[in-house]
């Protein structure tokens, strides 16, 4: 058994960490107590012992040597034994440390009171010493225990953190196009086939826009693929903010050309967002010197709306989509049309 007689202990005085070390911090200023339990511990292996006579500093020791069980007089001077087991259970350090109250009564109320203010248990001194180990060994394991499992759930919840995070990240990765930040081909399929199911069950209209950046191949060619990266990246972020719901959806649907879903909306209501994003790209005066539409870039849009027949297909409305941007190329670009389903 290793000891520690003062609250004045070295730092190398103090226990190791060690999961089946039982620590005791006895808080008792009578000799004769302090001895007896000395003795009753001195032969127990792996136990170390600490002591303070001064409970006022009883905290401070025991924030110092992690007790794992901690005796406690219930007659103290200075302060009510009582009074300091409430200080340990207010304190974050003990508070949820064993405390085993020494008496020399074995009183009803007395005992009732102690275990209402935090005791975890309660002895007569001077203490049987085979009782005394049993129970400190006891107390201290049950702590030990309930730290582990604590430290297991925590290292539990953090690692189901770590995995909710990267499931997240994982599907946000299945569905964004790592270069613009839209949504990539895969889940604009799927969002529209769902969309045109639900349009077709409440009869309700729905939009498409075909957006193609203009010239673009002669973009690359003039000042590199890098650069024309950038000029995507710039009008994917046009096509996000032009639109003012959730519902609306923006994608990348192959190399220059983007697709926008807008549910909901009727052939006038999607004009003037094709429009809006139209003057949006324009406004970025984004230089390009070998365009024939414009010395800076620009996009044709090609918008395309219905209110879907009950056995109609999808594809019609992207080939309208398609045909109205063919048309949009066809008068100039930098241009919206609209085509008919």
């Amino acid at each position: 058994m290793n000891t520690a007689d003062s609250i004045g202990t070295d730092s190398e005085d103090i226990a190791p960490l060690d999961e089946y070390a039982v620590t005791v911090l006895l808080v008792d200023d009578q000799s004769t107590v302090v001895e007896v339990i000395r003795r009753a511990l001195a032969a127990q292996p792996n136990f170390y012992f600490y002591h303070s006579r001064d409970a006022r500093e009883a905290i401070g020791l025991a924030e110092r040597v992690n007790p794992t069980v901690i005796l406690q007089d219930l007659v103290l001077p200075g302060i009510d034994g009582l009074t300091l087991v409430e200080r340990y259970r207010a304190n974050p350090v003990t508070m949820d440390v064993p405390v085993i109250v020494l008496s020399a009564e074995e009183t009803p109320a007395v005992k009732s009171e102690a275990f209402k203010r935090g005791a975890s248990d309660y002895l007569i001194k001077p203490p049987d010493p085979v009782e005394l180990v049993a129970r400190l060994e006891h107390h201290s394991k049950a702590y030990l225990n309930q730290i582990q499992r604590d430290e297991a759930y925590h290292a539990l919840r953090e690692a189901q953190q770590d995995l909710m995070k990267l499931n997240t990240e994982l599907q946000r990765l299945t569905k964004v196009d790592g270069l613009t930040g839209l949504c990539n081909r895969r889940f604009l399929d799927d969002y529209l086939a769902t969309e045109w199911k639900r349009a077709i069950r409440q009869q309700d209209p729905l939009s498409v826009l075909m957006i193609d950046v203009d010239h673009f191949k002669r973009y690359n060619d003039t000042y590199g693929h890098l650069a024309g990266d950038e000029v995507l990246k710039k009008v994917a972020t046009a096509i996000k903010l032009s639109f003012s719901r959730p519902a609306d959806l923006g994608a990348r649907f192959g190399g220059e050309e983007f697709m926008a879903v807008l549910p909901k909306i009727a052939p006038a209501g999607a004009r003037h967002i094709a429009e809006k994003l139209r003057c949006a790209v324009e406004d970025l005066r984004l230089p390009h010197s070998a365009s024939t539409t414009a010395h800076y870039v620009t996009v044709s849009i090609g918008v395309a709306s219905t209110i879907p027949p009950r056995n109609g297909p999808l594809t019609a409305l992207i080939e309208a989509a398609d045909a109205a941007l063919y048309e949009a190329k066809k008068a100039g670009r930098n241009r919206v049309a609209v085509s008919p389903v």
